[in-house]
This record gives C-alpha cells, sequence and structure tokens, in this order.
C-alpha cells in the first residue's frame, strides 16, 4: 500500500498553457544562451536552474502526467511553474 496516494485523481489531460511554457523556454534557452548570464558575462546559476525547474515542471503537467502522491502532484503543479518563473524573473530583474 502506497502512502499519501490523493483520495481523487486529477485527469490527464494535455494542458496547452504548460506546454507552451516548457516549449517557449526551451527554445529561448537553446537559441539565446546569454539570456543565462549576468551582467559580468558569467553563468547566473540561480537563473538557469529557475528556468531549467519552470521548463521541466511546464513539460510534466503539459503533456498531462499526474503524479499519486500529494508532494508529487505538487511540486510538478502550475503553481510551482509560475513560482519558478517569477523566481527567474526577479533575478533577471536584479542584473
Amino acid at each position: 500500500m502506497m502512502p499519501n496516494i490523493a483520495s481523487t485523481q486529477s485527469s490527464s489531460r494535455i494542458h496547452p498553457l504548460s506546454l507552451v511554457i516548457a516549449v517557449t523556454i526551451m527554445l529561448a534557452c537553446t537559441l539565446y544562451p546569454p539570456m543565462m548570464a549576468a551582467a559580468d558575462g558569467k553563468v547566473d546559476h540561480v537563473l538557469a536552474a529557475a528556468l531549467f525547474a519552470a521548463m521541466s515542471v511546464g513539460f510534466v503537467k503539459g503533456v498531462g502526467f499526474v503524479p499519486r502522491t500529494l508532494a508529487w502532484r505538487w511540486l510538478f503543479s502550475g503553481w510551482t511553474c509560475f513560482a519558478a518563473l517569477a523566481l527567474a524573473g526577479w533575478v533577471k530583474c536584479l542584473n
């Protein structure tokens, strides 16, 4: 028996907004890597980590995967994607 199994299962369907966000981040980071650089030209690891976290969550949520446990379901939610994008925007504005 698995602990923390959610009592209600969400429907597993494609979420176009999450998928578009993930693909956009993927293309932007691939086509323009200096976007993840700090003002001095070195890699901004916090910005890159926030962008890649948002991209990962966007892909998982976007393709419709719904984890069984609540902790994983929360981790791969739209709110986590939004929080990672907000962190990335905040870090980019600080530089």
